[in-house]
């Protein structure tokens, strides 16, 4: 439980208000319920999107997508938004690009990702609900969050002294493995094969990315990843 708590807090802005102690085992083992909390997410999310039926559903894909940064406290966004500037402002520098990547200004790249990305968002998410097709919105961020483990698990992390060091020198390789294979399992069943596979696509991509121009992954990468394997998700399931 007190991983879970852990997890909840760090990923949301539920108010847990749980006070985190040196206990560096549940720390690592928090990750392990990232795939839960984003199917948390997602449940409360599709809760909220049939609590307004009754609107409009424009009006209803722009609280719903509202609520979604205001849950997760636009955490991944900020990832993205950091990849998008040290990619173009980098110049192909691991060094300058990480130097970018904790400057906490955002230039124009990034808020130009930041709208096309909440664009296409908003889009898929009116959609969905002019379809009354919810499950899509249950899974997606489940799907997101189980990213980061496999990046965890297979990417170098590059940034010094960053948040996600703790919790990968606590990570338990064997236990988030397990959580992996069960949570891809569950988002192809209910989501499609093709929404697991295109995500896989997508994070190979992004950790190429990531090995060419930093050398590994930072947060900021766990975050971007996180919103582009959403985002695309969702979009999959539309235009399919």
């Amino acid at each position: 439980m007190e991983s879970l708590l852990i997890a909840l807090q760090f990923l949301t802005r539920i108010p847990v208000n749980y006070r985190l102690t040196d206990n560096a085992a549940a720390l690592g083992r928090s990750v392990l319920y990232y795939p839960l909390v984003g199917f948390v997410i997602g449940v409360i999310l599709s809760f909220l999107a049939l609590l307004l039926s009754g609107t409009p559903d424009m009006v209803a894909a722009a609280v719903v997508l509202a609520a979604w940064v205001f849950l997760t406290g636009g955490l991944h966004l900020d990832g993205l938004a950091d990849c998008a500037d040290a990619w173009v402002g980098g110049l192909g520098d691991p060094q300058r690009s990480l130097r970018i990547m904790k400057d906490p200004a955002s230039g124009p790249i990034a808020v130009l990702v930041l709208l096309l990305l909440l664009l296409v968002k908003f889009t898929v998410l009116f959609v969905l609900i002019q379809q009354n097709n919810l499950i899509p919105l249950m899974l997606a961020p489940l799907l997101g969050r189980c990213a980061i483990l496999l990046l965890m698990l297979s990417t170098p992390y590059v940034s010094p002294k960053g948040i996600a060091e703790k919790l990968l020198d606590n990570l338990p390789y064997s236990e988030a493995r397990t959580v992996v294979v069960v949570s891809l399992a569950f988002a192809g069943l209910f989501m499609g094969w093709a929404n697991v596979l295109l995500a896989f696509g997508i994070l190979l991509w992004i950790r190429y990315l990531a090995l060419q121009r930093l050398g590994g992954v930072t947060g900021d990468v766990y975050g971007a990843a996180v919103e582009l394997i959403e985002t695309a998700g969702l979009l999959t399931v539309v235009l399919l």
